[in-house]
This record gives C-alpha cells, sequence and structure tokens, in this order.
C-alpha cells in the first residue's frame, strides 16, 4: 500500500468515527428537544419558558456545536471517497457542508448562547430597567432565530450538500440506500422552507440514519 492510499484509507476511519459520533449526537440531541418543547419566538416569553430548562438547553447547544465541527472530517472523507466520480459536484457539495459549519456556529449557536446568558443574568436581577435590556436583547436574538433565514442557515445549506452528494453516491462507492438517504435529506430540508414539522423532523431522521449508514460504509473502506 502506498503512503497517498494509506493517509486515504486514515481519513476514512477518522471520518467514518466522525459519522457515527455524529449520528449518535443526533440520537441524544432528538429527545433532549422533545423534553424541552420548541422555544418562542419572543424574547419576554422566551425567559418564561427557559425557567428550569436552561441546563437541558446547554447540553443541546454544546453538544450542537461539537456535531458541528464534526462535518468537516465527515465532508473531507466523503470527497476523498467520491471524487473519481465527480470531483466538480463533490467540491460543491463540500464548500456547503463548510458554509453550513461557519453559519449554523456564526449565527444559530451564537444567538441560543446569547439568549441564554440573558436569561442568566435576567434571573440574577430585580432592577426593571436591567430586565428590560435584556429583554430587548432576547427580542434581538428570538427574532433571528425566528427568521425564515435561520432555516437556510441551520437547515437548507446543509441539507443542500448532502444532496448534491446523493447524486454522486448513486454512482460511487455507496449503496442505493444510502444514496436515497442523502437525497430525502437534501429534499426534505429544502422543504424544511415551508415551516411544515414533517420536512424538518423527516429532514433530522433522514440525516440521522445516512450518517451511520456513511460511518459504517468508510469503515468498510479501510478494509479494501
Amino acid at each position: 500500500m502506498d503512503t497517498l492510499s494509506r493517509i486515504q484509507k486514515q481519513w476514512y476511519r477518522v471520518g467514518g468515527v466522525a459519522a457515527l459520533v455524529l449520528g449518535i449526537g443526533y440520537i441524544v440531541i432528538i429527545p433532549l428537544y422533545a423534553y424541552v418543547g420548541p422555544p418562542p419566538n419572543n424574547g419576554e416569553v422566551w425567559f418564561r419558558y427557559l425557567a428550569g430548562k436552561t441546563t437541558v438547553w446547554w447540553a443541546i447547544l454544546g453538544l450542537s456545536v461539537f456535531t458541528d465541527f464534526l462535518y468537516v472530517p465527515v465532508a473531507f472523507a466523503l470527497y476523498l471517497a467520491l471524487k473519481e466520480v465527480n470531483r466538480n459536484v463533490m467540491l460543491f457539495a463540500v464548500a456547503f457542508v463548510g458554509l453550513f459549519v461557519v453559519l449554523d456556529l456564526a449565527v444559530t449557536w451564537t444567538h441560543y448562547a446569547t439568549v441564554l446568558t440573558l436569561y442568566r443574568n435576567y434571573a440574577s436581577t430585580t432592577d426593571d430597567a436591567h430586565r428590560a435590556s435584556y429583554i430587548a436583547g432576547a427580542n434581538y436574538a428570538s427574532a433571528m432565530l425566528n427568521s425564515p433565514l435561520e432555516i437556510v442557515y441551520a437547515i437548507v445549506t446543509l441539507s443542500f450538500g448532502i444532496l448534491l452528494m446523493g447524486f454522486v453516491m448513486l454512482r460511487g462507492v455507496f449503496n442505493k440506500i444510502t444514496a436515497y438517504l442523502a437525497l430525502g435529506t437534501g429534499v426534505l430540508g429544502i422543504l424544511s422552507l415551508t415551516g411544515f414539522s414533517f420536512a424538518i423532523i423527516g429532514n433530522a431522521l433522514f440525516a440521522t440514519a445516512w450518517l451511520f449508514f456513511v460511518g459504517t460504509r468508510l469503515f468498510r473502506l479501510t478494509q479494501e
């Protein structure tokens, strides 16, 4: 085995581990979301909603930031595995995955962290003026998190990248189930712009299943 092939298989292993950990992370996050329920769209209501839920929300935030970073080795390993099928499409797909990581960390989870921090400050003071300023800050963050643009950042961008990978997988080293899961993830991610819960939930479930199939296949590629 030459050095280049050995390095590539090492990346398959790293990407496989990352994909499986991502899938497990999503399995943990989904019931945590179900436990706390959907967040409201108003800063003051956010603060009433957060009572007794901040620990769970910090856990969701921490896990989500961690899983975002894991997409980097997954995307790179998939590029190595599929570049011979269609290098240009894979480069485009990986670019969308990278863009998602940046946007999700810089916008989505930064604003959630802002709301949680403001709530902590709100709960620790009895001064009405200070409380009003914290509510105003939470209103801004909440408005961003409830905008259609946030759906593009948090769901559509990644889903489009996975959709492109799905088309390449149809002719690559991954089985048809993995490819169809990628295509389903992409289509449901785009449909999430409608705001329908079936599209958003379906996108999360398809993506989770896809990650387990990807992780398993990447591990097998290290043995070939």
